[in-house]
């Protein structure tokens, strides 16, 4: 049905074209974050039932096969109702039973095994995940990972770090299913953390270099940093004004134990200046770290910049009982093989990693989203 628009003047006409705008990116925006409150309530429920599920299950209050009722009953009483077949909840034990120990900050519910609440599951809606042990963003990112996503993750990992790897590239890229199961088989998060470094190959001590691979992430959150996440051109210097006004937060999302020392630090070289973007004092490895921000894809001649800053480092600021600097290059996106070259032959410690301005859907997907009409009635369900 063709809508024929009223006549109006110029001047006027744009304005209602503003507004048209306006109210398109608030109803898109509403939908997202509709979309985001479902899923973190999904993952919430699935993660409680998994709980109430393995108590039961573990503690020999069930016999064999009751999961099954359980899913047969569910099914009776609820017809339509999907993803709770047997196999889903045992999922959600799994998803419970190994996230247990980042988000059980409660009193074990073991004991109340007999309360009314439990024994009815109305507990379950109630209780909210927080934890100490992920930061605010991983957090966020935990919450906006679909069921589906988190399982194929915790089936094919092993470690804390490379399930928040996957998190992160799934909340930040928006990859399907398809393409984080590509991503398990190939092994992306192993492949990345050497690709992304060159750790392992200039930092003989063993502590010391397990520490550094754990202290750098290969992607970071920067959702404080009020800048256009599509702007092709972004100046630099704008980035970094924007950071270090967000300092505090910067230092959340790179990590607690990194110590700020200044932009822009001055280095006198033969009474040539250089001048380190940021500089900051990482307590845990107990060396200097240089960090540089670049607007776009990552070049090779950034490597012989960033050794040339940190070789000055170690020279002119560096104390006698620190260890040597290391060096890191923030950049919007890069080619794991160029790293890969950049690197071969440097040896000053050194790494790699992009950042991510907003978790907000790309332009091309927010339409795709579904209406509030029907979000509402999933959430009703």
């Amino acid at each position: 049905m063709e809508i024929i628009a009223p006549s109006h003047s110029q001047s006027e006409y744009s304005d209602i074209l503003i507004a048209v705008k306006d109210i398109k990116n608030a109803i898109i925006e509403s939908r997202y974050q509709l979309a985001k409150l479902i899923n973190k309530q999904a993952v919430t429920l699935y993660y409680n039932i998994g709980e109430y599920i393995s108590y039961r299950s573990r503690k020999g209050h069930w016999g064999s096969g009751a999961i099954k009722t359980i899913s047969i009953l569910l099914r009776q009483e609820l017809p339509g109702l999907k993803g709770f077949s047997e196999t889903s909840i045992k999922d959600m034990r799994i998803f419970f039973e190994l996230w247990q120990s980042v988000f059980e900050n409660r009193q074990s519910v073991t004991a109340d095994l007999e309360s009314p609440l439990l024994q009815t599951g109305r507990f379950i809606m109630n209780r909210q995940l927080t934890t100490a042990d992920l930061t605010a963003d991983q957090l966020e990112l935990f919450f906006n990972v679909p069921f589906t996503h988190h399982r194929e993750i915790l089936r094919k990992t092993s470690t804390l770090n490379e399930r928040l790897f996957y998190i992160g590239k799934c909340a930040t890229e928006f990859w399907q299913v398809s393409k984080l199961k590509y991503a398990l088989n190939e092994g992306l998060y192993e492949k990345e953390k050497i690709q992304s470094t060159n750790f392992p190959k200039v930092i003989s001590e063993d502590k010391l270099r397990i520490k550094a691979l754990e202290a750098f992430k290969n992607n970071y959150l920067f959702d404080f940093v009020d800048l256009e996440e599509d702007n092709d051109v972004m100046d630099e210097k704008v980035l970094e004004t924007q950071i270090v006004k967000n300092i505090k937060n910067f230092i959340m999302a790179f990590g607690q134990d990194f110590a700020f020392m200044g932009n822009q630090y001055r280095l006198t070289v033969d009474e040539e200046d250089l001048f380190v973007d940021l500089l900051f004092y990482h307590r845990g490895l107990r060396c200097l770290v240089a960090v540089e921000l670049k607007s776009g894809k990552f070049k090779g001649a950034y490597a012989g910049q960033l050794n040339t800053y940190l070789s000055a480092l170690d020279d002119l600021v560096r104390r006698p009982d620190e260890n040597p600097s290391i060096g890191l290059i923030l950049c919007k996106e890069k080619s794991n093989k160029m790293v890969e070259y950049a690197f071969r032959n440097t040896t000053t410690p050194m790494g790699v990693a992009t950042y991510t301005l907003t978790t907000k859907l790309p332009k091309q997907y927010s339409e795709s989203l579904p209406n509030p009409e029907d979000l509402a009635k999933l959430l009703h369900e």
